[in-house]
């Protein structure tokens, strides 16, 4: 039987589906959900390393969903598979305020970066950023990838532009890098407010009332 979740209502399922359509736009791949103490996290995978000597920085999406039933799960399903059964529920809707399950499809057991756990705690805050920043980062990171690339280029061709584009440090902020920008961007996460920013070792979280992006590199702190 596969896993289920319950979110709370219809609301939080529309949330998802927006979430995954989005991600999907991004990187049709996998999501990594992981559940427990009442609360559904799904991370999707921005931007990783693909292979030992690859220096590209992981940057992975979170939004976090509230659920109607305590579960413990941890499963990395293929998006598209997922966003199909999210619409399929979302048709099916009688009460929108009413709790609503939700069956993973078949889990994939391949997938590289979802083997990276960010820390839940010991987070340590830092001067936050400007949205218009990380915005700013986004578009000029998505033109010059798309005018670097030849017509037809191969994986590894792609990779390697991607790595050094997305991998460049914002002019604002040095310590992160420009796939920051564009994971907060086009998964929705950036309005007025500003980005906080926190770090735990390896690892730098960016924080808005939207969603998180969670990117790790070598293992550096930005304490002086």
């Amino acid at each position: 039987m596969s896993p289920t979740f319950t979110l709370v209502d219809a609301l939080a399922l529309g949330d998802l589906q927006v979430y995954l359509s989005r991600a999907r736009r991004v990187e049709d791949g996998s999501v990594r959900l992981v559940a427990g103490g009442g609360v559904l996290a799904v991370y999707i995978a921005v931007l990783y390393p693909l292979g030992l000597l690859d220096e590209t920085p992981t940057v992975l999406g979170l939004r976090t969903f509230a659920l109607a039933d305590p579960v413990e799960l941890d499963a990395v399903v293929p998006i598209r598979s997922l966003l199909e059964r999210v619409e399929r529920r979302l048709e099916e809707v009688d009460d929108p305020n009413a709790a609503i399950d939700l069956a993973l499809p078949l889990e994939v057991n391949t997938v590289t970066w979802a083997g990276i756990s960010p820390p839940r705690a010991g987070w340590v805050a830092h001067a936050p950023v400007r949205p218009e920043d990380l915005e700013s980062a986004a578009h000029a990171g998505i033109a010059e990838v798309a005018g670097a690339l030849p017509e037809g280029a191969g994986s590894a061709v792609v990779q390697r532009v991607r790595s050094e584009v997305w991998g460049r440090p914002l002019a604002s902020a040095e310590h992160i890098p420009a796939a920051a920008g564009f994971a907060a961007w086009t998964l929705g996460f950036l309005g007025d407010d500003p980005v906080r920013v926190f770090e735990s070792g390896p690892w730098t979280r960016l924080t808005t009332v939207r969603g998180h992006v969670l990117v790790k590199r070598r293992s550096w702190t930005l304490a002086r």
